[in-house]
This record gives structure tokens, C-alpha cells and sequence, in this order.
């Protein structure tokens, strides 16, 4: 018998952790006195989106750029990293570093920001994990790379060694970044959402970096782990360690362009129960997704789970919800694929109830399955 296996028994139960997220962001909007003290306004719309921004000026002058910063982590992509370096001898590192950037980053771009800075955080057990050269050259170089993708500066970053905490020989990684929205009407919240908006799916490389927990307990069920090969002919593990596309300097290419982006939703954590992430009560009817990658379909076999359950947990092959007026559609699209991307006009906001309706595979998630604020 094929034993079912969910997130939530292997990784993430949001059912627990969201409310927390809830009782530390009540708290954190508590402390909003302490940056308007300084001068420095927050943007509250962006309370409990992908990134936080605030104001350089108290008066919010329309010329006066707006700050925005994100903290993000690759949870726990690196281990299946370090398992298929014993199949093929390759580090894979280059990938671990440029994910990791690609977690903060797209994050942070979801406002408008423009990546200015980012920070490195490394934690290790011991300075062991510092000695493999070969890895750690890899790391460094995919890391580099991410920042020049992104036009980010790397400006340092913290390496605590944390014995007891971080298990040895591996690596908790994560940063954090800061950019710049300017000018400030570049600023992209869920104010501007509206029915009618149209939706615009980017398509991801594969798994990225949520749900590789499931993914890691599959692959302890098979009998040859990560290195089962897929129809494809490619290792498990390596399909799973594919790279994450960076779309800092798409979104930046599509303000230049005049596109009115009403709002982005950055397809992570909560799978494409994240299409709904605004405040508002919409409905978002999604008539067209991308085929999702066969990482998926072999994730879903072996782990015996519903369509219900992949959708709220992985992105299944759709990285972006991009809200726009249907005037945009046309010239969005072809600037996504001048940046080598690929992009649906899959569906529509509509007046309604607060859930995303998937037609081609006849799901829908209610607003009580995603409780973020």
C-alpha cells in the first residue's frame, strides 16, 4: 500500500503557524510608533506582504523614494544537495547559493522595489562546514551570480557557529535584502486590485525551494532515493535542485514599459492558494495553468496525495500572479518573453467571495485556507 505522505506531517503545518505569524504581526504593528518617531513612515498596506516598506520622507512627498526590505530563507533544498554530491560527485552548491538569493529577492520585487543590497546569513554547526573548498566555491560563485542577476549589491552578512542548533555538516541558510522604490508611484500593493484585473501566471523552473520536505520524504521511500530517474531521464534529486528564476529585473522592465501592475503574488509557501493573498474579498478564476513539471506528478504519485493537497503546497509549475488591466496583457507578455520567461493570461478578478477557483482541475480554495493578517 502507498502510504500517504503530507506537508504537514513532514514540514509545515500552516494550520499552526500562520496564527502565530498573526500574533507576531499585531505586534509588530505596535512598534510602527518607533520609525515614525525617526521621520520615517511605514507604508502600512505593506504589512504582512512579501516585503515591508516605509517612507524617507514624514510628509510622503510623491517624489521622495520609498525603502522597502524582506528577510527570507532557502529552508532545506541544501540537504538534498549534499545527498546527490554522493551520486555524482558535483557539489551543487552553485545552485543552494543562487536559490537562496532567488528566495529573498522575489520577494522583495513584488512591491516594485528595485534589489539595492543584500545580506548573507550562513549558520553553521562548526567551521568544519567552511573547510570543503570545492563546495564552498561553488556557493560563493552561485551566490555572486544571483546578486549580478538581480542588480543587488552583496554587502556582507553574519556566519554564526551554532553548536547544538544546526546539526553537523550542514548549513541553515537565509538574508536578507533591501531596495528602493522610486519613483514612489511605482509602489505595488492590493489597493490597486480590482475586478476585472487580469492574471498573469509566469512559469517556474520547477519546485524552487517550498515543499522540499515532502519532496525529501519521498525520496526516502524509494529505493534508490534521489537517484531514482525520472521519465526524463534525469535524477530525482537533481530535477528537485533545478534553479529558481529571478524576476527583479522583468519586473522593473515591465514599470519602464508603463505596465500598470495592480498587484504581484509571489507563488511560494501556500502554493497557488497565494493567487488570493490580498485583503480584499475577490474572487480569482483561474481558466488556464501551465502543465506542472513531472518533478510534480512524481512527487504526487509516490507521496499518494490529492490535486487539493499539491495546490496548496507547491507552486506546481506556475511562479507569479501578476494583476493587470486586460489593456496591459499583450505588451506584458512580450516583455516577459523578451527576459526568457513564459507567461498565460490565465484568468480574471472578479466581484465575490474571497477564493481562488482552478478550473482546469476543478479546485477551490476558500479564504479560511489562507489566513496570513
Amino acid at each position: 500500500m502507498n502510504k500517504k505522505i503530507t506537508y504537514a506531517q513532514v514540514g509545515d503545518n500552516y494550520y499552526t503557524k500562520d496564527p502565530i505569524k498573526k500574533l507576531a504581526q499585531t505586534a509588530a504593528r505596535q512598534t510602527a510608533i518607533n520609525l515614525k518617531k525617526a521621520g520615517f513612515p511605514e507604508i502600512f498596506d505593506t504589512r504582512g506582504e512579501s516585503a515591508f516598506v516605509w517612507s524617507l520622507d514624514k510628509a510622503r512627498d510623491k517624489r521622495t523614494p520609498l525603502m522597502a526590505t524582506v528577510v527570507e530563507g532557502l529552508g532545506t533544498k541544501n540537504l538534498v544537495a549534499d545527498s546527490m554530491r554522493k551520486t555524482t560527485g558535483k557539489t551543487y552548491y552553485d545552485v543552494i547559493g543562487y536559490d537562496t538569493v532567488a528566495t529573498i529577492i522575489n520577494d522583495l520585487v513584488t512591491v516594485g522595489a528595485r534589489p539595492l543590497v543584500i545580506h548573507a546569513y550562513w549558520a553553521i554547526e562548526d567551521n568544519s562546514w567552511l573547510q570543503d573548498e570545492e563546495r564552498m566555491k561553488d556557493f560563493i560563485a552561485g551566490w555572486k551570480s544571483a546578486c549580478d542577476f538581480s542588480g543587488a549589491t552583496w554587502g556582507g552578512g553574519e556566519t554564526p557557529t551554532l553548536k547544538g542548533v544546526i546539526k553537523p555538516n550542514t548549513v541553515d541558510l537565509g538574508g536578507s535584502a533591501i531596495g528602493i522604490i522610486n519613483p514612489p508611484n511605482r509602489l505595488i500593493t492590493d489597493k490597486k486590485l480590482k475586478a476585472g484585473d487580469r492574471i498573469l501566471l509566469l512559469k517556474s523552473n520547477g519546485i524552487n525551494c517550498n515543499g522540499i520536505s515532502l519532496a525529501r520524504a519521498v525520496a526516502k521511500k524509494l529505493s534508490k532515493g534521489y537517484s531514482t530517474k525520472l521519465s526524463n531521464g534525469r535524477f530525482y534529486g537533481e530535477t528537485v535542485l533545478t534553479k529558481t528564476n529571478i524576476y527583479a529585473k522583468l519586473i522593473q522592465d515591465l514599470l519602464d514599459a508603463n505596465v500598470d501592475i495592480h498587484y504581484i503574488s509571489n507563488i511560494t509557501g501556500h502554493g497557488l492558494r497565494k493567487i488570493m493573498r490580498a485583503r480584499q474579498n475577490y474572487t480569482y478564476v483561474i481558466k488556464k495553468i501551465f502543465d506542472p513539471q513531472e518533478v510534480f506528478l512524481f512527487i504526487q504519485k509516490h507521496a499518494n496525495i490529492s490535486n487539493f493537497e499539491m495546490y496548496q503546497t507547491f507552486n506546481m509549475g506556475q511562479d507569479y500572479a501578476v494583476f493587470i488591466p486586460p489593456k496591459d496583457i499583450g505588451k506584458a507578455q512580450s516583455i516577459v518573453k523578451k527576459n526568457g520567461f513564459s507567461a498565460l493570461d490565465a484568468g480574471y478578478v472578479k466581484s465575490g467571495p474571497r477564493q481562488v477557483l482552478i478550473k482546469p482541475k476543478n479546485l477551490i480554495f476558500k479564504s479560511e485556507t489562507l489566513d496570513l493578517r
